[in-house]
């Protein structure tokens, strides 16, 4: 495939244009350390807690940075989103905020605590079957009945240069890093990590993190282009992407060291150290990043390590069973 030209995509500018613009709307999440994984690891460990971002997740970040730049006319149509959760939550919350009216088109096996948080936040919620029904064709539909502009999950340049505020955050906090490990979806959090961490902390290595069941950026990320797999079923909801987009595959080739994949076992490992280690609620998706450090621990050994924990949106009775093993 063809690249996308250096001159589309975003680059830290656009980062640090994001970060002035969410400032005082989104939250300046803490920077949370563990003397258990630092003696587990052997290394120092910077983890970025956006589980404590506004709706939630670090998705508010990029939701609120593309909606912010809206021209009049295009408020009054309204946005248009597709997603599994934390994206829907994100673009409902900060349209509300902006005065936009917001359609959300989300798979019917949506975790329920993000499907009513999403209709809470003022969202109108249209449901699909991600397994049998075509996204595209459902939100092409809606759009022409709405008129409204369709702000997508990952593939945007406001949303990649919003989502990296955060890694400009942990580094402005933390200092330069050594490693960076994000999560990995569609790839929006960690192409803009990938940006903030190149124009702060130019020498870190940047890995993505991304379920085995779902690792078509590692296949990508192999082959030199984008790789299209099936609908990945895996408790981490939010990385149930089927490909990268051309935006931010074109920044996650150029920058990150690897992409790693990981199984449910690891993240429920990894909600479990969250939940008794650190006693906060991460979501399955949101332990990716701590579940593909500790996989390359060897690695890391002496290193300043930062970790994104993406969110804590997950459905309480959900979360009690993936950590009883009855999931």
């Amino acid at each position: 495939m063809k690249g996308t030209p250096v001159q589309d995509l975003p680059t830290y500018e656009d980062v640090a244009a994001a970060a002035r613009r969410i400032e005082g709307h989104a939250y300046k999440t803490p920077v949370l350390t563990s003397a258990t994984l630092d003696k587990e690891l052997g290394a120092r460990v910077f983890l970025k807690a956006e589980n404590f971002q506004r709706m939630g997740a670090f998705k508010f970040r990029g939701a609120y940075n593309a909606l912010s730049r809206f021209t009049d006319a295009q408020k009054k149509a309204g946005v248009l989103a597709f997603s599994s959760g934390n994206h829907a939550q994100a673009i409902a919350l900060s349209a509300k905020l902006l005065g936009i009216a917001a359609t959300i088109i989300m798979p019917e096996d949506a975790p329920a605590a993000k499907l009513e948080a999403t209709k809470g936040y003022g969202g109108r919620v249209v449901i699909y079957d991600r397994y049998s029904q075509d996204r595209d064709e459902v939100s092409r539909r809606v759009q022409e009945e709405t008129g409204a502009t369709l702000i997508p999950p990952f593939d945007h340049p406001d949303i990649i240069a919003g989502q990296g505020t955060a890694v400009k955050e942990l580094i402005e906090e933390a200092g330069e890093l050594d490693a960076l490990f994000v999560c990995l979806g569609g790839g929006g959090l960690l192409a803009g990590s990938a940006l903030a961490a190149r124009g702060l902390s130019p020498e870190a290595e940047i890995y993505g993190v991304e379920p085995e069941a779902g690792n078509d950026g590692q296949q990508s990320f192999r082959a030199g282009s984008i790789v299209r797999i099936a609908t990945p079923k895996t408790i981490a909801d939010g990385a149930q992407t089927t490909a990268l987009g051309a935006l931010t595959f074109e920044i996650i080739r150029r920058e990150a060291r690897d992409i790693l994949a990981v199984s449910d076992a690891e993240l429920v490992a990894a909600m479990r150290f969250f939940a008794e280690r650190m006693k906060i609620v991460v979501e399955p998706t949101g332990c990716l990043g701590l579940a593909g450090l500790r996989r390359s621990a060897e690695q890391v050994r002496g290193k300043r390590v930062g970790v994104i924990i993406s969110g804590g949106n997950v459905d309480l009775h959900r979360f009690a069973a993936l950590l009883a093993g009855s999931a």
